[in-house]
C-alpha cells in the first residue's frame, strides 16, 4: 500500500530527493508486514534511515516522533486505539 503520511518523494526529515528508502514506521517482523498493509512509512535518504547517528534507527526520540506520527494518523483514519494496541502491540502515545 502507498503510504497514508507522505505523498512527496521525499526524504520524509530534510526533503531530499537523493537516496530514498522506504521506511516502515512500526517495524519488526509482523509489524513490519501491518506498516505495509495500513500504508504506515515513509521515505526516509540513507543518513535519515540507517546511514547516521541522525538515522531513525539510532535516534530513539526521531523513531518514537515517528510512530507517534503514525498512531495518530490511525488513530484519527483508520480505528481506535485499542485496534492499534491489538494490532501493534502497543501505544506510543
Amino acid at each position: 500500500m502507498k503510504s497514508v503520511l507522505q505523498k512527496e518523494n521525499e526524504c520524509f526529515i530534510c526533503g531530499t530527493t537523493h537516496n530514498l528508502h522506504k521506511h516502515h514506521v512500526i517495524y519488526g517482523t509482523a509489524n513490519r508486514k501491518k506498516s505495509e498493509q495500513y500504508g504506515l512509512t515513509v521515505k526516509l535518504c540513507f543518513p535519515h534511515h540507517n546511514g547516521s547517528s541522525r538515522g531513525v534507527h539510532l535516534d530513539k526520540a526521531l523513531d518514537e516522533h515517528l510512530k507517534k506520527i503514525a498512531q495518530l494518523y490511525f488513530e484519527n483514519h483508520i480505528g481506535d486505539r485499542r485496534m492499534f494496541i491489538r494490532e501493534f502491540g502497543r501505544s506510543f502515545l
